[in-house]
């Protein structure tokens, strides 16, 4: 089990430095699953062994110039505000409740990432340019909550605000965000460790395996496409929101009449407007007509 453990932590490394997050949605369900720790005792160590990770990730991605630092360093200082408060309200709610809350939060961010960008959309920022502290505020706040509640580095939300709502290049939100995850996934540890304690031989364990995947996926970050990164990170999400989902969910459920008829539902009404979108995109511009006394004498 432990040279599962070992191996499955390599991944987490790889994905930080690749996708710049999904440290924390992979190495929850490692610590909850194969390492048969409890949810919150997962949360705090998850926070710890991603924080580790993001510090080593960003080293290779900052000599590359993938890095705004003064973004990052704010948008970091903020979440790790919202972090620690998230960390502490943990202690009073259920464990079951936040793994939910966890994939339900993925999902949403996955579909964020897939959908293509309508034409007139925000387009990126040149290379130099920082986001407004108001934006970096508000987003730094949210994302750090969320971290310091459901023990996610927030890779996985800090990403997509920096390359949807701040407008970065793909390759810049990732680098970014490490630095963002380091700051906050601390901040939210601290929260925690009023309430729980960490088996550090674990924690080590999974560090060691992570950083080591980390080196090498920052190295491959930088030959990925831009398009490419942003599809595969999403539908990186989608997979592990739905296995999350699914092992929280009662089994019964999934057995039942009505769930299958919710997402027959679900499914054709997303086919419906996709179709319908791809047939308004397709359908061909009328010609404008000349107007007969404008046409030259």
């Amino acid at each position: 089990m432990t040279a599962l453990i070992v191996a499955v932590s390599l991944l987490i490394g790889v994905s930080l430095g690749i996708l710049g997050g999904g440290g924390s949605i992979l190495t929850v369900p490692i610590l909850v699953y194969l390492a048969g720790q409890d949810t919150k005792e997962a949360i705090a160590t998850s926070l710890f062994v991603v924080g580790v990770t993001s510090l080593a990730a960003l080293i290779p991605h900052a000599r590359a110039h993938r890095v705004r630092w003064r973004t990052g360093l704010l948008f970091g200082a903020f979440s790790m505000a919202g972090a620690y408060a998230g960390g502490r309200l943990a202690e009073y709610i259920p464990g079951t409740v936040l793994l939910v809350a966890f994939a339900l939060m993925m999902l949403a961010t996955a579909f964020a990432m897939l959908r293509k960008p309508r034409k007139g959309a925000r387009k990126a920022r040149p290379a130099h340019r920082d986001l407004p502290v108001k934006h970096i505020a508000v987003e730094g706040l949210v994302v750090g909550a969320v971290t310091g509640l459901v023990g996610s580095g927030g890779g996985f939300l800090v990403v997509p605000a920096l390359a949807i709502l701040g407008g970065l290049p793909m390759g810049i939100a990732v680098g970014t965000s490490l630095l963002v995850i380091a700051m906050k996934s601390f901040a939210g540890l601290a929260g925690h460790l009023s309430g729980v304690s960490i088996d550090w031989g674990i924690a080590l364990t999974v560090t060691v395996a992570a950083v080591i995947g980390s080196l090498i996926g920052a190295r491959l970050a930088g030959r990925i496409p831009q398009d490419a990164l942003r599809k595969a990170f999403g539908w990186f999400v989608v997979v592990m929101g739905v296995f999350v989902l699914a092992q929280q969910l009662d089994p019964g459920l999934w057995t039942h009449p009505a769930t299958w008829a919710v997402l027959g539902g679900a499914a054709s009404v997303a086919v419906t407007v996709r179709i319908w979108r791809r047939s308004r995109t397709a359908r061909p511009q009328p010609i404008p007509r000349v107007r007969q006394d404008a046409t030259p004498r």
